[in-house]
């Protein structure tokens, strides 16, 4: 395993190493040690989510509020997604701005996504699953949502036709959202 801090501070990628024979392949997806040793702090992982998507498919932009806050552990086993988060920190010099990356069974990469971020991703092929841990278990009082195509985040979801959940078509505009991180 090997991490990479990105531009936004507590935003890491995690890269693996796979060990491929004529059996198939091999490869550590998760090491507490290594994984804490880098972050340098204790991470306790108590959910673990899957979703599998078609392609074109846009989830997000979801976040969970304090209490219920978490901190996810992203990777794509099947298939392949552009992955995006946006900063949602107050106090933080890249309040606002977001970070995507090709996640994919055959890169390995997975992101480590703190709390204080809103998550997304869309499917770029036919069938893909995605699978996060997360520090805290889901509680819907809790949840929020950024509207995927929000005008003042530009981010560029690499599809022409998304499909789009009805609760995500009428999430929270940014310049309208009052964040509590």
């Amino acid at each position: 395993m090997r991490f990479e801090s990105t531009e936004i501070e507590g935003l890491v990628i995690i890269h693996t190493k796979k060990f491929n024979d004529e059996r198939g392949y091999f490869f550590e997806s998760f090491h507490k040690a290594k994984f804490e040793e880098f972050l340098g702090f204790s991470v306790d992982f108590v959910q673990e989510n899957e979703s599998q998507s078609l392609k074109n498919v846009i989830r997000g932009l979801h976040f969970q509020n304090t209490p219920y806050a978490q901190g996810k552990l992203v990777r794509v086993p099947f298939g392949k997604v552009m992955d995006v988060v946006v900063d949602i920190r107050k106090n933080s010099p890249t309040y606002g701005k977001h970070f995507s990356i090709e996640l994919s069974d055959e890169n390995g990469i997975q992101l480590w996504i703190p709390s204080g971020f809103a998550h997304g991703f869309v499917s770029l092929v036919d069938k893909s699953i995605l699978t996060y841990k997360c520090t805290n278990y889901y509680n819907r009082e809790s949840e929020g949502a950024i509207l995927w195509n929000d005008l003042n985040l530009a981010i560029n979801w690499l599809v022409e036709t998304p499909i789009i959940s009805e609760k995500d078509q009428i999430a929270t505009e940014f310049s309208k959202f009052a964040t509590q991180f």
